[in-house]
């Protein structure tokens, strides 16, 4: 039969859509005019005949607006108008620094980090075996089960989500403890933001002990080369007062909901777990452990272990590469190009002098110009950011360390502070609990700062 959607004979014409009012619609055109220009500017100065004085001048000009434009972009998350997200944002960035010429595209090559990306990419490899076998999940719902009140129950939440994170990347697992905690917090009836917030918090201060804790840290532990067991023997105190303190603030601000009922009746079911891929992925992960702890390098012993583990009969490949994060892979790569262009013609003077006037050589002034600048645009931009500062530093060990630590501990400032705490935000609202600005800025701002200044005075004294 033909089919007769369109509308009938005598029937009114459907109403056109309402335009966008100017208020809404401004921030559009201008980010659309604003995109367009950076791009003739980028291949305009590639018409100025190469002997001409305006051409380096041009190819500065466009490299600093190329990085400022991108930056701004990536801080926001996404460009008013258009559907490109952070990682489309840093492709569009490196692509028009070799547009410009700020930076020879065999040079481009070579700016991205493969030690970097490739540990990224192995210990995702990792982490999802752990989480497809039901490991994860079964480990949550065993230590909550275990917890006989309230406020035991949070410093499990918190013990368990720092502990995971120290050693595994803390977006995954608050990816898996999130749905658990909901879960639990609704069977028994009690408040599930203080869980949540530990949750949050706890694998963003945790993952602090060590360089595959978080995206960052593989950076740092990428370009500053230093061993695996020397960061953990440096950060991992910092990590364990910091998960002390966080215990103490979330439980005075939330006092009465964690002693309002003295047990926790109610026990979770525990979820059902493949226990030869959940041994597997278990041996794997220790055998890594193992190797980082032994010296091996971080980036082969993760890629090694992660494609081992890809030979099984258990599960499909495909299910093990639907849970890598390749955009965070692509954003990776992207930042790397546009913060190597930016160097190139910008920062072509003497950076010894620029970092002694600000006196980056300073722990604390670092510490806090690392936590601004993650506030700002992020912690993964901060470090790129501030890579060239660091490497004219005297004693670049020290500064890594710093910058490690404050990039990291910054990011429970506010909800929008780390991915890992956008992660637990939006998978509670999916499930019907909203955690607001502000029940997370009360507790996350007072512990940024006591763990700021704890991890200052750690490295500094």
């Amino acid at each position: 039969m033909p089919n007769h959607s369109g509308p009938s004979a005598g029937s009114k014409p459907p109403a056109p859509s309402n335009p966008l009012p100017n208020r809404n619609r401004w921030p559009i055109v201008a980010s659309t005019v604003l995109v367009g220009l950076l791009i003739l500017v980028a291949i305009g100065v590639t018409l100025i005949p190469t002997g001409d004085h305006r051409a380096l001048e041009g190819r500065h000009l466009a490299a600093g607006l190329i990085f400022a434009g991108t930056y701004l972009a990536v801080a926001v998350g996404r460009i008013p108008g258009m559907g490109i997200d952070r990682a489309g944002i840093a492709l569009v960035g490196a692509a028009l620094m070799v547009a410009c010429g700020a930076i020879p595209l065999d040079e481009a090559y070579k700016a991205v980090d493969l030690d970097t990306l490739t540990l990224l990419l192995g210990m995702m490899i990792v982490v999802a075996h752990l989480r497809l076998s039901g490991f994860l999940s079964r480990a949550t719902g065993f230590i909550a089960n275990r917890a006989q009140n309230p406020l035991l129950l949070l410093i499990a939440v918190i013990g368990l989500a720092g502990l995971l994170s120290a050693f595994l990347v803390n977006d995954a697992i608050c990816l898996v403890m999130t749905p658990l905690i909901v879960e639990m917090a609704r069977s028994s009836q009690r408040n599930a933001v203080p869980y949540l917030l530990a949750v949050a918090m706890g694998s963003n201060i945790g993952s602090v002990a060590t360089i595959t804790g978080n995206p960052q840290n593989m950076i740092i532990g990428s370009i500053s080369h230093i061993p695996y067991v020397d960061f953990a023997a440096v950060l991992s105190p910092v990590a364990v007062m910091g998960l002390v303190l966080t215990a103490i603030l979330i439980g005075l601000f939330y006092r009465r909901d964690l002693v309002a009922i003295s047990t926790l009746p109610v026990r979770l079911p525990l979820p059902d777990i493949d226990p030869v891929m959940g041994w597997r992925a278990v041996a794997g992960t220790v055998i890594l452990l193992g190797l980082l702890f032994a010296g091996q390098p971080p980036a082969k012993a993760a890629i090694v272990i992660g494609a081992l583990l890809l030979l099984t009969r258990r599960i499909k490949s495909q299910r093990v590469y639907a849970e890598i994060d390749w955009s965070l892979l692509l954003m990776f790569a992207g930042l790397f190009i546009t913060v190597s262009g930016a160097e190139r013609s910008l920062l072509g003077g003497d950076l010894a002098a620029s970092a002694s006037s600000l006196r980056l050589d300073q722990i604390p002034v670092l510490s806090g110009v690392t936590a601004i600048i993650s506030n700002l645009v992020s912690n993964v931009p901060a470090v790129l950011l501030l890579k060239p500062m660091i490497a004219s530093l005297p004693d670049q060990r020290s500064a890594w360390l710093t910058v490690a630590m404050a990039s990291t501990l910054a990011g429970n400032f506010t909800v929008i502070g780390s991915i890992a705490n956008l992660i637990v935000i939006q998978g509670a609202a999916a499930q019907g609990v909203d955690i607001g600005f502000w029940d997370y800025f009360k507790v996350g701002a007072p512990l940024t700062l006591l763990t700021l200044i704890v991890g200052t005075l750690w490295l500094w004294l």
